[in-house]
């Protein structure tokens, strides 16, 4: 039978991780026929092996394992590639199910146009509510972003394009942009776009995807009436420079998506502005706070300017 949803994870280096988001999506996801594909990037087969004995009797699930990390966007183009279901639904592995969050979206699709992304509402761990949506970027958000006004008006519209997220929605509503670690897509809209954009290694590809899914007409929409915990961060933050490096490369494939001509350079000219000022202003923080973190931000930052300018010089 062919699934109603294909359920893709990607997991890298780390099984625990994914056996929780498995567990957790088995036990509430009901009422809707589903496939899982879970691809592992850098895991041991042992690991894969341990994996596959414990849900291959609970569930439909295959894995594809990769000798090296591909990165998430060329992970998930793997899966798409054998999926089966009418629609798929792009996972993070740090996300914990605790509805039947998948049933309610499937439905809710189903009566819609079907030129849709969907994201739910996503829960920190202690269930307060984290950052689900945004807007596109735009100079005067990137201006505010760079010298941390968007700190200073979390609720404008001008200056803060996470705003949306300060406002209480009861209905599903257009946005720019969902998190990723939530897509809900119809498999062939999944193919129009052939993919995640593979250049985009890790960061940014949810946004890129929804950007060029504007652009072919299709809507993204936050749907407030279901939520899943999305731990965040669980699998970077223990590779710093991973994660700093990565942002920043991501950010300028963005930037190059989304402006043109002077543009462009203005948008690297903010972004390189914004690495130079945060600098000093974390290692000052954190010499007279004694916090080791900040210092460490300030040291990744100044590196960051390094690969701003080995990029751009490609």
């Amino acid at each position: 039978m062919i699934p109603e949803v294909s359920i893709i994870i990607v997991n890298f280096g780390n099984i625990d991780f994914v056996q929780n988001c498995l567990d957790s999506l088995i036990t509430n996801t009901k009422k809707v026929s589903y496939e899982i594909i879970c691809v592992n990037n850098l895991v041991k087969e042992s690991d894969t092996n341990i994996l596959r004995e414990e849900y291959n009797a609970k569930c439909n699930i295959q894995f594809i394992n990769n000798e090296t990390n591909l990165g998430f966007a060329a992970a998930n183009n793997q899966a798409l590639k054998i999926a089966n279901g009418k629609y798929l639904l792009l996972l993070n592995n740090d996300t914990i199910f605790i509805e039947n969050s998948i049933k309610k979206i499937f439905d809710y699709v189903e009566t819609q146009n079907q030129k849709l992304i969907v994201g739910c509402k996503l829960l920190n761990e202690d269930k307060s509510h984290q950052i689900s949506i945004g807007k596109f970027d735009s100079l005067t958000y990137l201006f505010s972003t760079n010298f941390f006004l968007y700190k200073l008006f979390p609720h404008s519209k001008r200056l803060n394009k996470y705003y949306l997220n300060y406002l209480k929605f009861s209905e599903p509503t257009i946005v720019d942009f969902v998190k990723g670690a939530f897509l809900f897509i119809s498999k062939d809209n999944m193919e129009k776009l052939k993919g995640f954009d593979e250049s985009f290694y890790f960061y940014g590809e949810e946004t890129d995807l929804c950007f060029r899914f504007a652009k072919i007409g299709g809507e993204v929409v936050y749907f407030p009436n279901t939520s899943i915990i999305h731990l965040g961060g669980a699998t970077t933050d223990k590779m710093p420079w991973f994660k700093f490096r990565n942002q920043t490369i991501s950010k300028l494939k963005t930037y190059k998506r989304q402006f043109n001509g002077l543009s462009y350079f203005v948008a690297l000219l903010l972004h390189y502005c914004g690495l130079l000022i945060r600098v000093p202003i974390y290692f000052i923080g954190g010499v007279f706070t004694l916090n080791k973190y900040l210092i460490l931000k300030s040291y990744y930052y100044s590196k960051q300017l390094f690969v701003l300018s080995l990029h751009n010089n490609r």
